[in-house]
């Protein structure tokens, strides 16, 4: 059977050399045993390619079954595809075949093979390997002789370098690769397959056929596609069911295609428009890293203040540790003596202004932990007016504690 029959058998539409090239690996492969792996993104037809490949084997008298092993809940795929033993978990009330059993001697299209856990890959490698699988709670090897094709929409490559599927598995599928191109890539395809559907659905509907008018065309060819052959036959649909005038413009398609950043459609840009074209969430991030760079910009300055032995150097000598912290996030090294110098303000009032002096004194800072533990809880109590719970919640220690501190640091 040769390209253009099994594209009439298949219901196959276009004359693309990448399609054509597909087919023909399905072609040649099918007559083996050989696994397959089928790649290409979602809706351009990889199982339709699962059914070439059955069809033109010698299975194509056994059982033939799909598997979405995307659908199926982690906890319940090794169930599905090996089968289970009476009791061998809740609700487990009675022995199951798995998909595999059940198809023996027939063909299993494993699609969205890339969504399977781990530990099921290591089950599927051994079936693939040595054709033996055990089914959930039995001890008892089983034979099967079932071949596996297999497809996925993501890029099992780098799902391999992020650890989320085994690398011998996916040499083991990928016996012969096989890749279905993109609709976008087909763009000399896409008219004709598009008068198909709508032939048909009118047919189904007992409506007058749909005719596109040019413009109508070049919005077909030059749309991105990102759903494919799948949402080309959805919107096909849609207009046989709901336009009453048959003849299209490239308006009226406009109005059933998706406006996402994802098409190629001709765009009119505005000249007045920025260079820079930010989505929402670059401007959040933008506004966030301003605000951060923002505060690093404060911090310094209250930095500078304190080292310049402005007034503000009070406030340091009385709250050491969060002029520390300070210097913390601006991995600063703290200036001890900075911290240590007290500026007593003087204010006497003239006729004119208030004539302000500063007294400067240096103070030698006590190094002892006891003197600065017993400096802390008294000016917590002298805070709080002797209410020794709000002073020990402020200290960040417990009420108990607070009690043993001035008995034993002889506080009144």
């Amino acid at each position: 059977m040769d390209v253009q029959d099994i594209k009439q058998r298949f219901g196959i539409i276009g004359g693309s050399p990448l399609i054509n090239r597909a087919i023909d690996i399905a072609r040649q492969v099918s007559p083996t045993d050989i696994t397959v792996l089928i790649t290409g993104e979602s809706g351009s037809g990889k199982e339709v390619f699962s059914h070439i490949i059955h069809n033109l084997s010698a299975r194509k008298h056994g059982p033939f079954i799909a598997v979405n092993c995307g659908a199926i809940p982690e906890g319940t795929i090794d169930s599905e595809l090996f089968g289970h033993e009476k009791g061998s978990f809740t609700g487990a009330h009675e022995a199951r075949k798995g998909y595999f059993e059940v198809v023996n001697g027939g063909t299993i299209f494993l699609d969205e093979v890339g969504e399977l856990p781990i530990g099921t890959q290591a089950r599927l490698l051994r079936v693939l390997e040595s054709g033996e699988y055990i089914r959930v709670g039995s001890s008892k090897v089983q034979k099967t002789d079932v071949r596996v094709v297999a497809a996925t929409n993501v890029d099992m490559f780098e799902a391999v370098k992020a650890g989320k599927f085994r690398e011998d598995l996916y040499y083991r599928l990928n016996t012969v690769p096989l890749k279905i191109p993109p609709l976008r890539d087909r763009k000399e395809d896409i008219h004709l397959i598009f008068r198909k559907f709508v032939a048909d659905f009118s047919d189904k509907y007992r409506s007058p056929n749909i005719t596109l008018d040019d413009s109508a065309v070049q919005v077909l060819i030059n749309y991105n596609w990102p759903g494919n052959v799948r949402q080309l036959k959805n919107i096909a649909e849609q207009i046989a069911v709901l336009e009453r005038d048959r003849h299209i413009t490239g308006q009226t398609l406009l109005s059933y295609i998706p406006t996402d950043n994802t098409s190629s459609l001709p765009m009119r840009l505005n000249q007045n428009s920025n260079k820079e074209d930010f989505s929402e969430r670059d401007i959040l991030y933008k506004v966030l890293f301003d605000m951060k760079k923002d505060m690093v910009e404060l911090k310094k300055l209250v930095v500078d203040i304190i080292n310049n032995g402005d007034d503000v150097s009070n406030y340091a000598a009385q709250n050491p540790q969060i002029i520390n912290a300070l210097y913390d996030d601006l991995e600063m090294p703290v200036n001890e003596s900075k911290l240590t110098i007290q500026h007593p303000v003087n204010i006497t009032r003239t006729d004119e202004n208030y004539q302000i002096t500063h007294d400067a004194e240096e103070i030698e800072e006590s190094l002892s932990l006891i003197d600065k533990e017993a400096d802390m809880i008294k000016k917590a109590l002298k805070k709080h007016k002797g209410k020794r719970k709000a002073a020990s919640e402020e200290l960040g220690i417990s009420e108990r504690t607070l009690y043993r501190k001035i008995k034993e640091l002889n506080l009144s």
